[in-house]
């Protein structure tokens, strides 16, 4: 077999491949973090896998940002909710009380949560997907129809809507 039949015999097999409905693989992997639930037990980023996470990092609760962050989020956590995402806030610098009627869970080191996403200003935004993919990462603020876009198209939210037709 010559070198330009063996590479379109590749390429037509990359092909079969992809369009056999193969899994795919994570791209780039969520860092874990953990956070204390109610009862005093730590809980990680891991055990939420199968549902989608959206983790806000931010200075304080007070800052312009997180606050509109959180307005944006609020438009639309109905329907956050009815996918099971669930809501992290990572304060690097001063805690405080989340002045919205979303639940938030508070990260725990959260400035090592920031080193670990790479934040490199006062603000950012993840969408961590069901399979553990950072799915988006943002310095802006996004609506919080854009948020829900990102999870319901998201890798697994596509393969799953397949299966279920």
């Amino acid at each position: 077999m010559t070198t330009g039949h063996f590479r379109r015999w590749l390429v037509f097999a990359f092909c079969c491949l992809v369009l056999s409905g193969a899994e795919a693989n994570v791209v780039r992997w969520a860092p874990d973090f953990s956070w204390l639930k109610s009862g005093g037990n730590r809980a990680t980023l891991k055990s939420l896998r199968g549902q989608p996470v959206v983790l806000v990092v931010a200075p304080s609760p007070r800052h312009g940002k997180f606050r509109k962050q959180a307005k944006q989020l609020q438009r639309t956590y109905q329907l956050l909710g009815n996918d099971k995402a669930v809501m992290v806030a990572a304060f690097t610098q001063e805690p405080g009380v989340i002045r919205s009627n979303i639940p938030f869970v508070l990260a725990a080191n959260p400035a090592a949560v920031a080193q670990s996403y790479g934040v490199a200003g006062d603000f950012a935004i993840f969408v961590i997907g069901r399979d553990g993919n950072l799915d988006e990462i943002s310095d802006r603020v996004l609506s919080g129809q854009r948020v829900l876009d990102i999870i319901n198209n998201s890798f697994v939210a596509q393969r799953d809507s397949r299966r279920a037709e």
